[in-house]
């Protein structure tokens, strides 16, 4: 049982870092910007950044995490991104800073597959794993308001580039806690290279065509990604096995953990500019107020388990939080949505597969969040809480039209797939 919760304090810390660094930086980028020189049309890519590099090699960090064993893969992607986060805290220019955060999104896109595929080999009866589903997904969903405060408190009493120094002792740490993590041995694999370059690329194009208004780039990403698909089908060792993407269930998982994601992080970007250029917040006051939503993100993650429909529940509730007046409200309902979302999707990610299937689909959960999330950044910096509320309100919707299981989620499903 010890071995079981290091590993669940190991798995969790590393989910702390790998999404507390897709906000962290938001509250920091005006004090960036200025310092650093970057103009109002490129500061996004110090998150798009991130974003992209990380959800574009999430495939290929599954499958390399599959082959290597994944506590080893871990400690890579940990030891990795430590340094990467070091570099760019030392940045001197705005193209050293995007360079360090892309480097940081290589290597999480190691680090975020290998712990889950770490926590869904270690915890294999029903009811410990619903448990540990449940304390991941809360350190998930409380992890972006989090790097937002933490963010905010750093930037007003040290520098903003403590923002990236402080993941190198939290790192490091974790690189230690894997000794007690029980070696999960790797299997032998080929490396889908047409099938990683397309991916990736295609990833990268819709996200920059999107970002950019550039109607050119973004047609050839979804056309790049297409030719994934039809890859995927015909190849011995896919990145992404198409019974892991089409299964019902998995499939809606992964839909509404993308779209709550996409509505997310164009709201944190959103607020975050909001506190600070219109009502004048300090940085640490605009972290602060955060807190509000990353204690209901805690009490959403709790109550996930009980509810009947809580990824219904949770679409619905974040949606009417971005579309009601009042920050307060907002910041609660956004919360408990986001809550009540992750644990029962996180669950049904990796639920009943085996083998290198765990790796994809643990890679594909954090690449849908991860799209969502760049995405958001780079389509809602200035209307997120219209656009993302009306996008959340509209899966919701369907999600109860459509009556399949992942809108129900949570312990049946888990007892079904044990």
């Amino acid at each position: 049982m010890r071995f079981k919760t290091t590993t669940l304090l190991v798995v969790s810390a590393a989910q702390l870092l790998v999404v507390l660094d897709g906000t962290i930086a938001n509250i920091a980028l005006p004090s960036a910007q200025s310092a650093l020189g970057m103009s109002d049309v490129d500061r996004h890519w110090a998150i798009t950044a991130y974003a992209l590099a990380f959800g574009g090699l999430l495939l290929i960090g599954g499958r390399i995490s599959g082959a290597l064993g994944h506590r080893r893969a871990f400690a890579i992607g940990l030891i990795g991104f430590a340094a990467a986060s070091a570099f760019g805290g030392a940045a001197g220019s705005p193209g050293m800073l995007i360079a360090a955060r892309g480097v940081q999104g290589v290597f999480a896109a190691l680090l975020a597959p290998a712990g889950l595929s770490l926590l869904t080999n270690t915890f294999t009866e029903a009811q410990e794993r619903g448990r540990a589903f449940g304390v991941f997904a809360a350190v998930g969903a409380a992890g972006s308001a989090i790097g937002l405060i933490a963010g905010g408190l750093l930037t007003e009493y040290t520098d903003w580039r403590w923002c990236l120094y402080i993941n190198v002792p939290v790192a490091l740490l974790a690189v230690l806690g894997t000794a007690f993590v029980p070696k999960i041995q790797g299997e032998p694999a080929r490396l889908d290279i047409a099938g990683a370059l397309l991916s990736a690329v295609g990833f990268a194009a819709v996200v920059y065509g999107l970002s950019q208004a550039d109607v050119g780039v973004l047609a050839a990403g979804v056309v790049l990604l297409a030719a994934f698909i039809a890859v995927e089908t015909r190849v011995r060792q896919p990145l992404l096995p198409m019974r892991v993407l089409l299964d019902r269930v998995r499939g809606g998982a992964f839909l509404a953990i993308t779209l709550m994601f996409f509505a997310m992080f164009g709201f944190y970007l959103f607020m975050s500019y909001y506190t600070q250029t219109v009502l004048g917040y300090s940085p640490v006051l605009a972290g602060l107020t955060l807190i509000i939503n990353a204690v209901a993100a805690l009490l959403g993650a709790v109550l996930a388990g009980r509810l009947r429909r809580p990824v219904v529940i949770g679409l619905f509730l974040a949606a009417v939080g971005m579309l009601v007046p009042g920050m307060v409200f907002a910041l609660v309902l956004t919360g408990l949505g986001l809550g009540l979302v992750m644990p029962p999707t996180a669950s049904l990610a990796t639920a009943g597969l085996r083998g290198h299937d765990i790796g994809a689909a643990s890679a594909a959960y954090n690449a849908a969040q991860q799209l969502g999330a760049a995405l958001g950044t780079a389509l809602l910096n200035t209307a997120a809480p219209a656009v993302g509320g009306g996008v959340l309100l509209v899966a919701a919707v369907l999600l109860c039209i459509d009556g399949t299981r992942v809108a129900r989620g949570g312990l049946a499903i888990n007892r079904e797939h044990s």
